[in-house]
């Protein structure tokens, strides 16, 4: 079989990797084609664009390269007909993969859609989109299934494939110093840590900061002098690249740029704050469509939880004006204090989501058994 595969984020790229790995166990004959990133580039995929070369943030980084958007499309609709595949797999990259699962549809490719866009937190109207063009609908959240079925379309839920990362056997971290890690994970794009490393890297000298050790999560879609750029004038900052698990279990507390990350913290334990700074106009027009009262999935997903115990929210947001020196310094002080009570809402965390074993492997067979 031919499987032809988009994801646009390095979890997208990371999550497919490890379907196409279970799908070779399953598919001897299979033949790969995707745009992706390394991860898919070491399970042997023919990567037919790098997303290093399309990664776009905010609405104003995506009015500015609409020429290349609409160039990587047009591209994109040729190169999949000329693969022909059996079954064409997307992986979250909302507005792009959309459009292509329109054309796939047309053209009679079977669409598995894998992390669909959060209609549940904004923009309802792609629900429409989905149901028309899309075969088979699997998502990441078991509350996902239900949202789905009220417009009548069914959803499949095999567990999140994060729990595949966390099972796995990660590279020991081994750090000259024993004192106790402040992780900070300031994103994979270049917007982003533009925005909200130097702020993270604010609390390194202050008073505070003799008592522990500073360790970045670097990503694997930045080059490391990305980084440098930022930490050259800190001797007590430690850069490592693809350990973000083995980082993160060794975590004192973890300052974390809002997304998948915050997840992951908070299913390996790891008492957090989240972070999120963006270009004032890309955040004014998320406040008005934006449906949900939190970013972090943590809070969003602990929803029901906050209401039912304090009203706080179980990780503190640090958002635009909000997320800096002072304030990180205080609710890191703070998390010294009530750390537990973050580690106990983790523990619902966890009954929500159902650990579901080898979701990724699940997944494969779904995929496979549904083109054979």
């Amino acid at each position: 079989m031919k499987y032809y595969i988009i994801s646009g984020e390095p979890s997208g790229d990371l999550h497919a990797s490890n379907i196409v790995h279970h799908l070779k166990g399953l598919d001897a004959l299979a033949t790969f084609r995707a745009w992706g990133g390394e991860n898919l580039k070491k399970q042997g995929v023919s990567i037919v664009k790098n997303i290093k070369d399309f990664s776009y943030m905010g609405i104003l980084d995506v009015v500015l390269n609409l020429k290349s958007i609409r160039n990587n499309i047009s591209f994109c609709k040729k190169d999949l007909l000329e693969f022909n595949p059996d079954a064409l797999i997307l992986v979250d990259y909302a507005g792009f993969n959309l459009r292509i699962a329109e054309f796939a549809k047309k053209h009679g490719i079977k669409v598995f859609y894998y992390i669909p866009p959060k209609l549940w937190a904004w923009n309802k109207s792609r629900i429409f989109k989905i149901k028309k063009y899309v075969d088979n609908l699997i998502v990441i959240f078991p509350f996902e299934k239900e949202f789905y079925r009220k417009f009548n379309i069914q959803a499949f839920y095999f567990g999140n494939p994060i729990i595949d990362e966390i099972n796995k056997k990660h590279k020991d971290l081994s750090l000259s110093s024993s004192k106790p890690i402040i992780s900070l994970l300031p994103g994979s794009r270049k917007q982003e840590i533009d925005k909200i490393f130097p702020v993270m890297l604010s609390i390194v000298n202050s008073e505070f900061s003799k008592d522990f050790q500073f360790v970045v999560a670097c990503s694997s879609n930045i080059d490391i002098n990305y980084y440098k750029k930022f930490t050259n004038k800190f001797s007590n900052i430690i850069l490592v690249y693809n350990q973000t698990y083995s980082l993160l279990t060794k975590s004192k507390f973890a300052l974390i740029t809002s997304g998948t990350a915050s997840l992951e913290a908070a299913l390996l334990g790891v008492p957090q704050i989240v972070c999120y700074k963006t270009n004032y106009l890309t955040y004014i027009l998320a406040k008005l469509i934006i449906k949900v009262q939190y970013i972090s999935l943590v809070n969003i997903l602990l929803a029901d939880y906050i209401r039912n115990s304090s009203n706080v929210p179980v990780v503190k947001e640090l958002i635009q004006k909000q997320l800096s020196k002072d304030n990180l310094l205080k609710e890191i002080d703070l998390l010294t204090k009530y750390s537990d009570k973050q580690i106990t809402a983790y523990k619902e965390l966890k009954s929500i989501i159902k650990i579901n074993k080898n979701p990724s492997k699940n997944i494969s067979e779904f995929i496979y058994s549904s083109i054979t």
